[in-house]
């Protein structure tokens, strides 16, 4: 099941922000998160916030009227953002996540893009994405795609070995993969490949020839993120059970390794501990906004947004988050006024998973105490560290351990 939202205060009825919202979003980049709740399949391993079409029943929010309602919300975003007495922004980034966004026609992720583009404008140059299935992706609708204003499509490959899928309850063939990375190249779109490492039963080799086999597609783009139980899904019932073996912390280490080796041959930078790309183009600039801290507006069910320190999420049902938004109102379900003392964990936590390292001039002086022993123990990057702009950059080791840095850094 999906994941329990977090606690917070009420959202107000209009959706209205603090005043001091108004600065960050003159100065800061402003990016659109469009969330699509919808899946065929409910994978073992997701607690993302996804609804088969069974789940919904017959009086659920449809595939059909959900740009409707997505539609609905960009009109009260752009309203609210317009009350703070900000300029309106214009959107540098667009990411169409879910679930499987191409469960929707082609022709509503355009429309819902255009909503986008007429609401804020997109700068020139603007990333814009969408995650898929391979199963999804033909030829025609990444033309479409193409057409109405994408730039890359994100596919969910997840691993190339059938047993693996099969244990993940991945439904894609294969070899679909490579002829959608295909059908997109030939949309003009960059390609980026989603896959997962240590599921229960895969093997050393197992995960080489997943690398190995992505890498032979040369995309732009590569994340590779271990496997992790989330309670409450059926993995993690399947694991309580003893049906499963709960991944190895060791295992995991050692293929996230494999993968650093291999991709780093095949001309692949790291540029985010389970991120790579073959050029800075390449790079997925809108979860670079999110590591840095900047504003973005999550629209659709579930969908969390972060502006200027405030941070709220909507309600997770489409059917509750459809009649809110068409009715005019809100569909945030609870919000935060991030604390002095949130915000610099936060910049943390994420600055230093970023290759170039999180400046020193950024840290505290409890978190600049802590770098002569991080270099010591191998965890950051002894030249990073004394360089003239130095930072706290992470080695491979520190990549490996980087919950263990960031506590220190912040003394915990």
């Amino acid at each position: 099941m999906p994941s329990a939202l977090p606690e917070g205060e009420a959202v107000p009825v209009d959706g209205a922000l603090p005043a001091h919202t108004a600065t960050s979003l003159s100065t800061r980049q402003f990016g659109i998160y469009l969330h699509v709740p919808f899946c065929r399949v409910r994978c073992g391993y997701c607690d993302f916030n996804t609804y088969t079409l069974a789940e919904l029943g017959p009086h659920g929010a449809g595939v059909s009227s959900y740009a409707d309602a997505a539609l609905a919300e960009l009109a009260l975003a752009r309203d609210v953002i317009e009350r703070t007495g900000a300029a309106v922004p214009q959107v540098s980034t667009v990411f169409v996540g879910g679930g499987t966004p191409t469960m929707l026609a082609a022709a509503d992720l355009n429309r819902m893009l255009a909503g986008i583009r007429d609401a804020f404008g997109l700068l020139p140059g603007a990333e814009v994405t969408t995650e898929a299935n391979p199963d999804t992706i033909t030829p025609e609708v990444a033309k479409t795609l193409t057409a109405g204003g994408f730039t890359r499509i994100s596919l969910g490959m997840q691993s190339s070995v059938p047993h693996v899928l099969r244990t993940l309850e991945r439904t894609h063939d294969p070899a679909g993969v490579a002829r959608a990375v295909q059908a997109v190249r030939d949309a003009g779109l960059q390609v980026s490949l989603d896959l997962i490492y240590g599921t229960p039963g895969e093997t050393h080799d197992d995960w080489r020839r997943s690398i190995d086999d992505a890498i032979a597609l040369a995309p732009d783009h590569l994340s590779a993120y271990a496997l992790v139980v989330e309670e409450g899904t059926k993995l993690a019932a399947q694991v309580r059970r003893g049906q499963v073996r709960m991944p190895d912390d060791d295992d995991e280490a050692n293929k996230y390794e494999l993968a650093e080796t291999a991709l780093a041959a095949a001309g692949f930078e790291w540029y985010e501990i389970s991120n790579w790309s073959r050029t800075t183009d390449g790079r997925c600039r809108h979860n670079e906004s999110y590591w840095r801290g900047d504003n973005w507006w999550g629209i659709g069910p579930g969908a969390h947004s972060h502006i200027g320190g405030v941070r709220w999420w909507n309600v997770k049902h489409p059917a509750a988050y459809a009649n809110r938004v068409l009715a005019g109102d809100s569909p945030g379900a609870g919000r935060e006024l991030l604390t002095p003392d949130q915000t610099y964990d936060e910049t943390v936590l994420l600055g230093v998973r970023l290759a170039e390292g999180l400046p020193l001039t950024h840290l505290d002086d409890t978190g600049r105490a802590a770098i002569p022993a991080l270099v010591a123990d191998g965890l950051l990057d002894q030249s990073a560290a004394a360089a003239p702009a130095p930072a706290a950059r992470l080695t491979l080791r520190g990549r490996l351990l980087a919950d263990t840095v960031v506590r220190r850094l912040l003394g915990w």
